[in-house]
């Protein structure tokens, strides 16, 4: 039978592993810190990273939906003659049409958290635009389609370098200023078609930055609860980056 005093160094033994087991903790702690792993972006914990993810696929399903009613409300004006001579020879209707959105963009700002006030606003301000975007659709859609899915791509793997896009704010909106002085500059001053094709180029580059920016404000700076808000943003920067492309296109065309 062992003694008493044989049994006395187990503790001990014991007590010494326990070191060990801290180190491991904190070498996963820095591992966290440092964003290995399938971590979204470098300094963000695997806990934080999951509700990150959660919170990308739960913009990009309201997104999805959204580009998928556009989708269908468009080829409907296309290969419906009637209406698409209805919203073609109606200016005041292309002219309520083309408004509504910004109205409706205040009371969905306002109950963008608030269900389901955030997604009726969400459908009716979408269904306006889908109206406006099949009006003026053509076969630009496969085009656009890979420019934002490269954009979407690049800036994920980016942001999992550690790379940001922080810094493109403030050009993005200088641009964005500039273009939206020169569409109402054409209203009094037709620009050649050589120019509405640049204008529609400059436009393109603009939206895919603004694809860029806010995708990573998707990725890293929009809290839970801002989902409407998120997809609206990266919507409108699709919607435009489509209709820049198509400007050029048509211009290039008629040009030749």
């Amino acid at each position: 039978m062992a003694s008493v005093a044989e049994m006395q160094p187990l503790a001990p033994a014991g007590y010494r592993r326990a070191p060990e087991m801290k180190e491991k903790v904190e070498a996963s702690a820095v591992d966290l810190e440092a964003g290995t792993g399938e971590t979204l972006y470098p300094g963000i914990s695997r806990g934080e990273s999951a509700l990150r993810w959660g919170f990308v696929r739960k913009v990009y399903g309201i997104l999805a939906a959204q580009l998928l009613l556009t989708t269908a409300v468009s080829a409907l004006t296309v290969l419906h003659p009637t209406l698409n001579a209805t919203l073609s020879d109606s200016p005041g209707l292309a002219l309520v049409l083309a408004v509504l959105p910004f109205i409706l963009m205040i009371p969905l700002y306002h109950y963008q958290h608030k269900h389901p006030h955030n997604f009726v606003f969400l459908g009716l301000f979408t269904l306006c635009l889908s109206f406006s975007i099949g009006v003026a659709c053509a076969n630009t859609q496969v085009l656009t389609a890979g420019v934002v899915a490269s954009l979407t791509a690049y800036a994920f793997w980016a942001s999992k370098k550690g790379k940001e896009f922080g810094y493109l704010g403030p050009i993005l909106s200088s641009a964005l200023t500039i273009l939206v002085l020169t569409s109402f500059l054409q209203i009094f001053f037709p620009l050649g078609p050589v120019s509405v094709a640049m204008f529609g180029g400059l436009g393109a580059l603009v939206f895919s930055g603004f694809i860029l920016y806010d995708t990573e404000n998707l990725i890293r700076r929009h809290t839970y609860d801002e989902y409407i808000w998120a997809s609206v943003g990266l919507y409108l920067d699709i919607l435009n980056l489509f209709l820049s492309i198509l400007n050029m296109l048509r211009s290039m065309q008629s040009d030749s």
